[in-house]
């Protein structure tokens, strides 16, 4: 039996500059499900993105969606693109399963806990107050810059990296330190500054964009502090539920999150189109 891709659509060309495309997934003509492809609006038209790919019960676990996702592949070559990356739902263990077995590497996961009505306690002697004016744009610089390396780590070429951590921060931060629903912390001990977070107020949870211990603080439990400080703001803001994203590879951070309680709700990979 051949599994194909039929187009479902003509070529989309979308408001964002993006393209995209829908598939039908066939087997021996006969469709068994959808494939959606289009590129990345934050990473640039060379990264193409598995949107969506869906196989319909009767033909799961038969390879159907491995054949599927890699006829997206040569469709994305067509594209001119170089780089191909999928988000996969935590609940999804076959798509999991079927990202490592086609190459890809995991780039970031999104997590999440489900907060108590009772704010947290912080250590004897530490204590959160708000980002000044001027520590707000020392951090904005040093955050923006940082960001992007993390994505030039991650194989992005410089220039988008560069180009997404400034459209991402103008995005978010249309006001600046003023922006509705955006609070930065700065965290003291003993009445020494060692870190900083970054907390968004969104419609039904709250998630951490940044949260950093300065480089001569680290190893002394602060890390921790600062993720107490923002599950406080998130309770006493009425968020049940707080998110956050860890890269690949930062395993202090990880082992951090698990042991707050953490949990994955969904992994990004990537690969590379050779």
């Amino acid at each position: 039996m051949t599994t194909t891709l039929r187009p479902a659509e003509p070529l989309q060309r979308n408001t964002d500059g993006t393209r995209s495309r829908r598939y039908q997934v066939c087997v021996n003509s006969r469709p068994v499900g959808v494939l959606h492809l289009g590129t990345s609006a934050n990473l640039g038209d060379s990264v193409a993105r598995i949107i969506e790919v869906r196989i319909a019960e009767p033909d799961r676990r038969r390879g159907r969606g491995t054949v599927a996702a890699l006829a997206a592949e040569e469709i994305a070559r067509g594209w001119g693109c170089t780089q191909m990356d999928v988000v996969v739902p935590a609940a999804a263990k076959g798509a999991l399963h079927m990202a490592g077995a086609l190459g890809y590497s995991l780039r970031n996961r999104g997590m999440e806990k489900r907060l108590d009505s009772t704010p947290p306690g912080l250590p004897p002697e530490s204590r959160g107050r708000p980002m000044t004016s001027a520590e707000f744009t020392a951090w904005q610089e040093h955050a923006s810059a940082d960001y992007a390396r993390m994505w030039i780590e991650r194989g992005v070429p410089e220039e988008a990296a560069y180009a997404k951590a400034r459209r991402d921060h103008e995005t978010l931060l249309p006001q600046g330190r003023s922006t509705a629903d955006m609070s930065f912390s700065v965290l003291e001990h003993a009445g020494t500054r060692v870190g900083v977070l970054w907390l968004a107020l969104q419609e039904e949870k709250a998630f951490v964009f940044d949260v950093e211990t300065d480089p001569e603080h680290r190893g002394r439990g602060h890390g921790r502090t600062l993720m107490l400080l923002a599950e406080r703001q998130a309770i006493d803001a009425g968020r049940p539920v707080l998110g956050l994203n860890v890269f690949a590879g930062n395993a202090p951070a990880e082992r951090l999150y698990e042991s707050l309680g953490y949990e994955t709700t969904e992994s990004a990979f990537t690969k590379p189109l050779l």
